[in-house]
């Protein structure tokens, strides 16, 4: 119960019991995250479901605004701290590291935000008439994402949550969530191109980056989960 709380107070604002957690708490809550993705799921569908009925953009509209709270824009910051490494870093891995700790967003990261919030805009207006389920399931596959990347890629800095999750993950534990997403794929078919994304992602990190830091898990999170969403739409048109 500790590890939950502790997923859900980092990764979403919903109102949890106030606890003093440290490293270790935060690498074990990791295991949690696609729990703490369900929570998010829920709330996005609702609000997709409660603005549809009045007209499917507003709908959409409600369902990304609610993204974004629910998750406090942590997974944003994340990708646009990482657009704006890689654009102002011009191959240099020290200068991107720099960058990304920079509080200051630039242009780069300015542009994906918007890129990232006009796809999942987009995206939802086409997904959210025929599958709510696909809302719920998307957020939590999505965060299947840093455990595989936790578990195989190198951190990229000595301290921070990508060193602190960093080989928290074990092989049985990944293999209980594969087999739970491969139960929800028997209901939802597109999630089964969620390890490929996760996988995709996860390469790219190791060959451009060389590991992972919070924002390269934040900013994978939030590009798999635009790919789902990109997979339920061309199926289900």
């Amino acid at each position: 119960m500790r590890s939950l709380i502790v997923a859900l107070a980092f990764l979403t604002r919903l109102p949890m019991p106030q606890l003093a957690a440290d490293a270790r708490d935060f690498a074990r809550a990791v295991r949690l995250y696609p729990v703490a993705g369900l929570a998010i799921g829920v709330l996005v569908a609702g609000a997709g479901w409660l603005g549809g009925r009045i007209d499917p953009w507003l709908g959409a509209l409600a369902a990304t605004t609610l993204w974004i709270w629910a998750t406090g824009a942590l997974h944003l910051d994340g990708l646009g701290d990482v657009a704006d490494g890689l654009g102002a870093a011009h191959g240099d891995r020290t200068r991107l590291l720099q960058v990304m700790r920079d509080p200051h967003i630039g242009s780069f990261g300015v542009t994906a935000i918007a890129l990232q919030l006009a796809a999942k805009l987009v995206l939802l207006h086409l997904v959210l008439p025929t599958s709510w389920l696909a809302l719920i399931a998307i957020p939590a596959a999505a965060r299947l994402g840093p455990l595989a990347w936790a578990r195989f890629l190198p951190p990229l800095r000595d301290s921070g949550l990508g060193a602190s999750i960093a080989g928290a993950i074990t092989l049985p534990i990944l293999a209980a969530w594969g087999l739970a997403l491969a139960a929800a794929c028997l209901l939802l078919p597109p999630l089964a191109t969620a390890p490929v994304l996760i996988g995709a992602f996860g390469w790219w990190a190791h060959r451009r980056l060389g590991g992972v830091t919070g924002d390269v898990h934040g900013a994978g999170i939030e590009l798999v989960e635009t790919g789902l969403l990109l997979a339920f739409a061309l199926r289900l048109g």
